[in-house]
């Protein structure tokens, strides 16, 4: 069989949230390598008798290193055909997928990209958060909160001076430095938004303000993975008017 393989984006969680060409490309998958944020109720649309092997990488947790992922994708589609590497929400945005293509055809081996709904957009907008709104803001910032070498991403600093959402991907293990560099531009009163498991039966959520998340935070036991969502298009939520409505209750009576 000839080598190819396929990255697919998983989407944000739900796994309604897969598109058409991801489910046709698992369809015609030989071997499916998975990650840890790809939903596991994704793999039923790849036929029976393919290999399934997990990937996935958590914080203290890793099943295998990158440079083994790389590696574990060529080896399966010399010896398999279709190699199906299904990542979470987009492949292109902080999933690695630009390094996989390049080691990849390194070997002359056929590459597609299926691109997925980025849980950037996709996690905020389920709960009525419109990361961009006229009159309010008009444009985001998407930042890992986590860079390669385990330190917090210079670009936070700058989208804490800026009027625009800000929405940073594994960040939970910084909130503490994220949250100072907002309070230095005098934004303690910024609204944000902590969304855990996104659309997923497993979501939850916390509201607050910059001076008072940490503290939401420890109340509702909010972990990775999340998305940090800070901006004023937080308040214009209609979904979110319960727990602000909530929050502000708590912030009067204390």
């Amino acid at each position: 069989m000839k080598p190819k393989v396929t990255l697919v984006g998983a989407g944000p969680g739900d796994p309604d949230l897969l598109t058409l060409k991801g489910a046709k490309a698992l369809a015609e998958a030989n071997v499916v390598l998975y990650d840890a944020l790809a939903n596991v109720e994704i793999l039923a649309y790849a036929p029976k008798n393919a290999i399934r092997i997990f990937v996935g990488k958590k914080i203290g947790n890793h099943a295998y290193t990158q440079d083994q992922i790389n590696q574990l994708i060529v080896d399966n589609a010399l010896t398999y055909g279709h190699v199906v590497r299904l990542k979470g929400g987009d492949p292109f945005i902080f999933g690695r997928g630009s390094e996989e293509v390049e080691f990849i055809e390194s070997f002359g081996i056929e590459t597609a990209v299926v691109p997925g709904i980025s849980s950037v957009v996709a996690v905020p907008a389920s709960l009525g958060i419109s990361i961009t709104k006229r009159g309010v803001s008009e444009s985001f910032w998407a930042i890992t909160g986590t860079t390669s070498d385990r330190k917090l991403s210079a670009d936070v600093a700058l989208a804490a001076q800026s009027s625009a959402t800000v929405v940073i991907l594994m960040g939970m293990h910084k909130l503490p430095q994220i949250i100072d560099l907002f309070q230095k531009e005098a934004k303690g009163d910024l609204p944000v938004a902590i969304i855990q498991n996104g659309t997923t039966s497993e979501e939850k959520v916390g509201v607050g303000t910059v001076n008072s998340i940490l503290e939401i935070v420890k109340e509702k036991q909010l972990s990775s993975p999340a998305i940090i969502v800070l901006g004023e298009v937080v308040r214009e939520s209609n979904k979110l008017k319960g727990f602000y409505e909530e929050f502000l209750s708590k912030e009067i009576t204390r």
